[in-house]
């Protein structure tokens, strides 16, 4: 497997956003240089091109440029952020008709624009994949292959919005709490999709706080490191890994970036073995 890095801070909705850029360079220093690829980020915010989405320009050319990367080689990538919205460009270049997008994460990332309160695209960057923002979204181009929603299992997700719980409800998305979570559980959830791809998504915000120092808005009752690392490792036992991505390191200094660093090199070795 390959890595790229991703340093994108501008879909984030927190002002201390900037601390997602230093987490993945923090993270691409203890990556092998010969398989490591660094996608650059515009330095400026971006523009929302009259969306309601903030930052919206830099976040588009962010996505495009890290398809481009990823078309480079038919090998599978972990794509290492920065924030969730990179994951528009990581999953729509993995995507294939069988398979099955498993999202561990506090949040769903279900929003539209429309019912964002923040205006962040990563809390609407899921949504964004299933092609259900084209109207709020017209310079976003139509992906090759849209998400199904039957096709994504939300694992370790416990903070929802009104209109994500709306939206999981209409569409009949898959769900696994952070209080019942076991590897089984999910691999049962991804067989029953029909899925024989995954595609792993890992925003550290899934583990619980005491884990993990380096989290902007961490949030209670997360999963532990072994049950996560146990969750990888049976679903790469039993589908295809088409690519994933790991998100959301936002270390306070160097110093807090080194004690956390560990736990994110068990995590990259456990997606990327």
């Amino acid at each position: 497997m390959r890595f790229v890095v991703v340093p994108q801070w501008q879909g984030s909705p927190s002002s201390r956003a900037m601390r997602l850029a230093e987490g993945a360079y923090a993270v691409l220093g203890d990556l092998p240089a010969s398989a490591t690829t660094l996608v650059e980020v515009p330095v400026g915010a971006g523009d929302s091109l009259g969306s309601p989405v903030h930052r919206l320009s830099s976040v588009l050319t962010v996505a495009d440029a890290l398809q481009q990367e990823l078309a480079t080689a038919n090998s599978p990538a972990l794509v290492v952020g920065g924030d969730c919205g990179i994951e528009l460009g990581a999953v729509r270049h993995a995507l294939t008709p069988s398979t099955a997008v498993v999202w561990f994460d506090a949040h769903p990332d279900l929003h539209s624009p429309r019912s964002s309160e923040s205006g962040a695209f990563s809390g609407m960057v899921l949504r964004a994949l299933v092609g259900d923002v084209a109207d709020d979204l017209p310079t976003l181009d139509p992906a090759e292959t849209p998400l199904d929603p039957s096709r994504i299992v939300l694992a370790g997700a416990r903070t929802f919005d009104d209109a994500e719980d709306r939206y999981v409800e209409s569409r009949r998305v898959t769900t696994i709490s952070s209080l019942d979570l076991s590897p089984d559980d999910v691999v049962a959830a991804v067989a029953e999709t029909g899925a024989t791809e995954v595609y792993l998504h890992v925003d550290l915000d899934v583990l619980d706080p005491g884990t993990l120092d380096g989290l902007l808005a961490p949030q209670p009752f997360g999963i532990d490191l072994a049950t996560l690392i146990a969750t990888i490792t049976a679903l790469k036992s039993r589908f295809t890994l088409v690519g994933a991505g790991l998100c959301s390191f936002a270390p306070v200094d160097a110093a807090s970036a080194s004690d956390d660093m560990g736990t994110i090199l068990r995590i990259v070795g456990a997606l990327s073995r």
